[in-house]
């Protein structure tokens, strides 16, 4: 099984065997443009370039496996248009984090609107969301005859090419996301789409998860014919990949931003500030509920580049001090996400004094990574009790980040063996079409908190008060 998951920064390969063994992998990076305050994007052309420079490098490991399908694990909320005919970008991807959208958010959705949108897709209005990005992409002159144009998230743009045209499909999870998808009747909703001015012709057919998303033809080192066997979501493939299957077992994915889920016993759509989302969809859907933190990993690399440093030395200096001195770092770049939902809030470096260094600043931005996730996890575990915490992406790497987060929870974090966690994910989908269920993989590394609950209510307290006085400063 041939799994291909692309994220924000990276575009991995893996081939993952029927006994869930890995073969061999291959990455590509990707980049991201910020061309104006607030803008996130990256082009459509090198994500593409991307997932074949990432097979080719796969496939080149193992020159004696043959595939025998192919599943997908993708960034999510991330949003371009195509022209149907020639298949041709008609502007840029437009990423999740991008902010663009913010003030037509808050000043043209009505609160009537606001909850129709929160009953039928269980999410609030935020442009982190597809919807008013997608809104944006076809008000450009680019994508002004709705008959020629295509939108959809990125595993629709990868399906569009990988089947060389002949499919415009969507995943229902990835779906979900968009702010246009009803969660409990499980398609695309008039009302919704009225809300935000998107006319249904120009949106890909929504699938299950493990539906039938076509094969390839005209992949760059892939004969035609290769099923597409199954497509999730990229946080939705840790949760699977992670063996979080039942309410209460929960996965933190570190990347760029950070997504906490949990499955949830049913659908919910209250204002808890943590949302309900469609994880899959297959013979029944599953639910669950999801955080999502804006900045981690990259609170981590911009705190490196304030320092002058790489994110492994920023790392080790964090590691040279026992704590932060006092120091607490805010990284709202784009503002807060979940559970605070404040996008007016801007990042801020608070309580220095004459001792701070530079070390006690790298120590801050750890603990802000582990900070955010307990300020959902806290959330969440007031609806569905939570206890181990399992935690995968790149930033797992680092024992400080991993000791500080389950001293900060008070509860065990368990690392995943491997750091292809949503590649695997997708690939026990595909494999289970086959009638095989492949193993969850077990932990690589288990934390356990080594801090009293008195010093951990002290630093939880401390970050809190701060959070609030930085969002009631900013005054939205």
């Amino acid at each position: 099984m041939l799994a291909i998951d692309q994220g924000t920064t990276n575009t991995k390969a893996v081939l993952v065997a029927a006994d869930g063994s890995i073969t061999s992998t291959g990455a590509a990076g990707v980049s991201v443009q910020h061309p104006a305050p607030g803008h996130v994007e990256q082009d459509a052309e090198e994500l593409w370039a991307s997932a074949v420079r990432a097979v080719g490098r796969c496939l080149d490991q193992a020159p004696d496996v043959a595939v025998t399908a192919l599943v997908l694990s993708t960034q999510r909320e991330s949003v371009l248009a195509w022209d149907r005919r020639e298949g041709r970008p008609l502007g840029p991807v437009v990423g999740w984090q991008d902010e663009r959208t913010a003030a037509w958010c808050r000043d043209t959705v009505s609160e009537a609107e606001e909850e129709l949108v929160r009953s039928r897709t269980g999410l609030r209005v935020d442009p982190m969301f597809s919807a008013p990005k997608i809104a944006w992409l076809l008000s450009q002159p680019a994508a002004s005859d709705p008959s020629r144009v295509c939108v959809g998230t990125v595993d629709s743009w990868l399906l569009w090419r990988l089947t060389g045209g002949d499919r415009h499909v969507t995943e229902a999870g990835n779906a979900s996301r968009t702010l246009l998808y009803d969660i409990a009747e499980l398609g695309w909703s008039a009302e919704l789409l009225d809300v935000f001015g998107v006319p249904l012709g120009v949106l890909p057919q929504v699938l299950r998860s493990d539906g039938d998303f076509g094969t390839t033809r005209d992949v760059p080192g892939l004969p035609d014919g290769v099923p597409v066997l199954a497509v999730l979501a990229d946080s939705h493939a840790a949760l699977l990949g992670q063996g979080c299957t039942v309410p209460g077992r929960l996965k933190a994915t570190y990347g760029t931003g950070s997504s906490v889920m949990t499955p949830a016993p049913g659908l919910a759509t209250d204002d808890s500030g943590v949302p309900s989302t469609l994880a899959w969809l297959t013979e029944a859907p599953t639910y669950a509920r999801e955080g999502n933190i804006l900045a981690s990993g990259a609170a981590l690399a911009w705190t490196g580049r304030l320092l002058g440093l790489d994110v492994p030395a920023l790392l080790e200096l964090a590691a040279s001090v026992p704590d932060s001195g006092g120091v607490t770092l805010l990284p709202s770049f784009t503002g807060l996400g979940a559970p605070h939902w404040r996008r007016g809030v801007r990042a801020a470096i608070t309580q220095l004094d004459a001792g701070s260094g530079r070390a006690q600043v790298a120590r801050a931005a750890v603990d802000a990574v582990a900070q955010q996730v307990c300020d959902v996890v806290e959330v969440v575990d007031a609806d569905v009790p939570v206890g181990t915490v399992r935690a995968d992406g790149g930033a797992t790497a680092s024992q400080l980040l991993m000791q500080s987060q389950a001293d900060l929870l008070g509860c065990q974090v368990q690392v995943a063996d491997v750091p292809e966690v949503s590649a695997y994910g997708a690939a026990v989908l595909g494999w289970r079409r086959l009638g095989v269920e492949l193993p969850v993989r077990p932990s690589r590394r288990t934390f356990v908190p080594q801090i009293t609950d008195e010093a951990r209510r002290e630093r939880r307290g401390r970050w809190q008060q701060e959070v609030r006085r930085l969002t009631s400063a900013a005054g939205s």
